[in-house]
């Protein structure tokens, strides 16, 4: 286990920004894409910030748990367990399964390994020098 702040600052973000998705937003794309997009970046930030594991075992290892959370959608997991009453666990789990979904989380998969290769090794390079000075 590490602690690093520069995936926890992402995570962090991401995590408001889902809020604010779920709390405002009702629409026919950002919602129901856009959010599945930025979760899978969100849940391999988050694991980033505190466990070290290589980029390629935490994005397949968000991907595949998406995956089959999204499976267990379409066997209704959140009725199974009882829990169609609680608004968060609709939420967090999830009740309609869709195929587009797959295509979503593999995005930001993609979005979030590409942002490791282009864009990530400046913005720690400049996050590590604030912290120095």
């Amino acid at each position: 286990m590490r602690f690093n702040l520069y995936y926890f600052y992402w995570a962090a973000f991401l995590f408001i920004t889902e809020v604010y998705i779920a709390i405002f937003i009702n629409d026919n794309l950002i919602r129901p894409y856009g959010g599945d997009f930025l979760v899978v970046i969100l849940i391999y930030a988050f694991i980033r910030a505190f466990f070290k594991y290589s980029m390629i075992q935490t994005a397949a290892g968000v991907l595949l748990f998406s995956f089959l959370i999204e499976i267990l959608q379409h066997f209704r997991l959140v009725e199974v367990l009882g829990l169609e009453s609680y608004p968060l666990a609709r939420t967090v789990i999830g009740t309609s399964f869709s195929w587009e979904d797959f295509m979503a989380y593999s995005l930001g998969i993609a979005a979030a390994l590409a942002a490791e290769k282009f864009v990530g090794p400046r913005l720690k390079e400049q996050h590590n020098m604030s912290i120095k000075q």
